[in-house]
């Protein structure tokens, strides 16, 4: 259902610029777009929903705990502006993992309509260095050369972004048979060098997953994964802009180097974010939240983020990154990587995804094809 005619009002953030303007939303699509002198100071910032390609949980929801879980979440997600998202996996045992898509294939057509839309899944995992793993379970890696083509293949249809580390053995072979297929590789959990990265680059891996964490980065004498992403203008990258996971000061030095249309802001959040501190499970290991920190039980290894997207917006912005820049890595990229065209944009024909950011850039409303969400508390 939508909302029939609106006009939304405020600073939009366009995709090179900060201009008062007016949207006219009609029948959950932008019918028109006009430009004013500036209003009030207190105006609100209007930008493209947000778009989380790799989020495992949100508000105490795991991705992999079946559809209730799936819903909670999307809910959650939408309500800190958050539209359009790609549930995802850890790596589990493949009989899990089979299950974990079944579930979402099965709910994509029944999703909330309050709740953020969901594009299909991602997969982190189990394509994986042991070299690199983070925080996931060493004893369900697997080389693509050892599990069947079959095995794979049964995972495929809804499948929209995998990550595999491009040293594996059958890692290229594997990249260049998903990428025909249309699903975006991401390069990541890797110990490559920089050679064996730029093959994955050149088998069709299209992104990189959480740049900078669980890789080989770029020591002056051995560069390897980190390097070879920024380096290259054409493939996506990762940013987990928590300040836990890369340093702030980075911040601005990725957006440089990526440019405006090959960063994504990705939230990587468990199912403890937005709750509060205290233990949980991810995939099968034990993880500790303490503030915006979540690692392994009784390690310093970090195990995914408890912020959103609204959150790592803010904290480009307060970096040095320009909005225009923090917003599309939040919203028109990851829709670029995916192939979605009909949102993203503050354009005419567009799907009538909007934020509505107020002081300090949080989240005040969101807009789902048209009709208004109030933001979480």
């Amino acid at each position: 259902m939508t909302a029939g005619v609106q006009i939304v009002e405020g600073l939009l953030v366009l995709e090179d610029r900060v201009a008062a303007g007016r949207i006219r939303v009609e029948d959950g699509l932008i019918g028109e777009v006009t430009f004013e002198e500036g209003p009030a100071e207190e105006a609100p910032y209007l930008a493209p929903g947000f778009v989380d390609v790799h989020v495992h949980g949100w508000g105490g929801h795991d991705a992999m705990a079946g559809r209730a879980a799936l819903d909670g979440m999307a809910r959650a997600l939408l309500r800190r502006g958050v539209t359009s998202f790609l549930p995802t996996a850890v790596t589990a045992p493949l009989d899990r993992l089979d299950r974990f898509a079944a579930d979402v294939r099965a709910w994509l057509d029944h999703a909330p309509a309050n709740g953020a839309e969901p594009l299909g899944f991602n997969l982190e995992g189990p394509f994986l260095s042991p070299a690199r793993r983070g925080a996931h379970d060493p004893s369900h890696l697997r080389a693509p050369a050892d599990v069947p083509r079959p095995r794979i293949e049964a995972l495929l249809a809804g499948l929209r972004l995998l990550t595999v580390a491009p040293e594996l053995e059958g890692a290229l072979e594997l990249t260049r048979r998903l990428a025909e297929r249309g699903v975006a590789v991401s390069l990541g959990h890797s110990d490559a060098n920089l050679e064996q990265a730029l093959a994955g680059y050149a088998a069709g891996a299209r992104s990189t997953t959480h740049l900078f964490n669980a890789m080989s980065g770029v020591h002056h004498r051995s560069p390897g994964l980190a390097a070879a992403a920024l380096l290259n203008d054409q493939v996506y990258a990762e940013l987990i802009a928590d300040g836990q996971h890369v340093h702030p000061a980075l911040f601005a030095l990725i957006n440089r180097l990526k440019g405006p249309e090959r960063l994504l802001l990705v939230s990587d959040a468990i199912a403890l974010a937005g709750t509060r501190d205290g233990s949980g499970r991810l995939g099968s290991l034990d993880i500790e939240v303490r503030g915006e920190r979540a690692t392994l039980a009784g390690s310093d290894t970090l195990a995914g983020s408890v912020i959103g997207l609204d959150t790592a917006v803010r904290r480009m912005v307060e970096a040095g990154v320009p909005l225009p820049n923090a917003v599309a890595a939040a919203s028109r990229n990851p829709l670029r990587l995916l192939g979605v065209t009909d949102r993203g944009r503050l354009a005419v024909g567009q799907r009538a995804d909007l934020v509505e950011l107020g002081s300090g850039l949080r989240v005040r409303r969101v807009m789902k094809a048209g009709r208004w969400i109030e933001a979480a508390a």
